[in-house]
C-alpha cells in the first residue's frame, strides 16, 4: 500500500519535527524535510521529541519544493495553509497523498499558495488567530486521511 507523505518546508523548531517524526513512525508515513532546516539533525531536542522511534521513520531531505514536485508528478499533493479556501475535511484523500506544511514562523511561500490554490487546504480556526502548532496540524490532517482510507 502506498504511504502518506508528510513534507515540512524549512522547519525551524526541532521539537515539532521530532514530534512529527514520531507521528510518521507510528502511522507508517514518510517524512520529507525540504529546504534549509532551522536546526541540525543531531539536535538533542529533535532526538528527544522523536524518542526511540527514529529507526522506524523514513526521512528524506530535498533541496526545494520544486524538486519534490518534480519527483512526484503523479501524486496527489496538498498544501496546508491558513490562507487556503478549502477545508481539509472537504477533500477525499487516497493512500500515497502528499501533505506539505510550511515553516512555523512563515508558512509556505505565497507563490505556492497562489499557484496551487485549488490543492491548498486549511484547518478551521477561530477568527483572529494566526495558526495552530505545526505538529498538531500534521497530526490532524494525517489522521483524517487515515480515517478516510482505513490505512492502519
Amino acid at each position: 500500500m502506498k504511504k502518506f507523505k508528510i513534507v515540512l518546508f524549512e522547519p525551524e523548531i526541532p521539537q515539532n519535527t521530532g514530534n512529527i517524526a514520531r507521528l510518521c513512525a507510528c502511522t507508517g508515513a514518510e517524512l520529507y524535510l525540504v529546504g534549509k532546516l532551522g536546526f541540525v539533525l543531531s539536535d538533542k531536542y529533535l532526538k528527544r521529541a522523536g524518542l526511540d522511534y527514529w529507526g522506524d521513520v523514513e526521512i528524506k531531505h530535498l533541496n526545494s519544493l520544486d524538486e519534490l514536485m518534480q519527483q512526484n508528478v503523479d501524486a496527489n499533493i496538498y498544501f496546508l495553509s491558513t490562507k487556503a479556501k478549502k477545508l481539509y475535511t472537504e477533500q477525499k484523500f487516497l493512500p500515497g497523498d502528499i501533505f506539505i506544511f510550511g515553516s512555523e514562523s512563515k508558512g509556505l511561500p505565497e507563490e505556492f499558495i497562489t499557484e496551487y490554490i485549488d490543492i491548498s487546504l486549511r484547518i478551521p480556526m477561530k477568527a483572529g488567530k494566526r495558526s495552530l502548532n505545526l505538529s498538531n496540524t500534521a497530526a490532524i490532517v494525517l489522521y483524517e486521511a487515515i480515517r478516510q482510507t482505513d490505512y492502519i
